[in-house]
């Protein structure tokens, strides 16, 4: 079983030993709810328990998010670019207890190849929903501490593996609004030379919001995905 690393304070304070920029959002996942971050929301019975590793490190660009592109083969979010993450296994755990933080780093690791023990988990957010797959799934938060080497490790579910500046996150000529033909509209970045969008878009734009990383954009500048699955 995946062990859980937590970040850890100074003694008597309970701070997180925590890189300066990602304390906002620290502070911010304690007390942020579902609705704050989304407007799909589990249901009350059923939904397939997931996980996503949500991974913070600090690159030559400054601040970054780890991210990958899932194989174009995939029968759920082909091509997509995601978090590294996955549906519960049996031996997580409780999914309402330390489940899914040890779904997410298992996940991590048998898809980029990261090592999970240079990653500090500091929160989980709100569980959400994504009705196209019937996914429930918890962002789990991580600083990594100390990077280890990633690249895809099966390439039959991971095209690529890559990290995105913060900087390029929050650059208002790098966002926009998806507009998808079922009627789905929300937030897309492009970076990467990949478009984000869906459920990892989502999580992107209210961590940039919550963090205090956001800056204004144009929410009237739509891109189409009509020929996204």
């Amino acid at each position: 079983m995946t062990s859980v690393h937590r970040a850890a304070g100074p003694e008597g304070t309970g701070a997180p030993e925590l890189p300066r920029w990602l304390r906002p959002l620290a502070d911010a996942a304690r007390t942020v709810t579902a609705g704050q971050l989304s407007a799909f929301l589990p249901p009350a019975v059923g939904g397939r328990p997931s996980a996503v590793l949500v991974l913070f490190g600090e690159g030559a660009r400054g601040p970054e998010l780890l991210l990958l592109e899932r194989a174009s083969s995939l029968r759920e979010h082909a091509g997509q670019a995601s978090f590294p993450g996955g549906s519960l296994d049996p031996e997580d755990g409780d999914p309402y207890g330390e489940g899914p933080l040890r779904a997410a780093l298992r996940e991590a690791e048998e898809e980029t190849g990261l090592d999970p023990a240079g990653v500090q988990v500091f929160a989980t957010l709100p569980r959400l929903y994504i009705p196209v797959s019937g996914f429930v799934v918890s962002p789990v938060l991580g600083w990594w501490r100390e990077p280890s080497p990633v690249a895809p490790v099966d390439p039959g579910e991971t095209a690529r593996v890559f990290t995105v500046p913060v900087a390029e996150l929050a650059d208002r000529r790098r966002r926009a609004v998806a507009v998808h033909p079922s009627g789905y509209r929300g937030p897309c970045f492009e970076v990467a030379e990949t478009l984000v969008w869906g459920f990892t878009a989502g999580v992107i734009d209210r961590v940039l919001h919550f963090a205090g990383w956001e800056q204004p954009w144009d929410h009237n500048r739509e891109i189409s995905l009509d020929h996204k699955a």
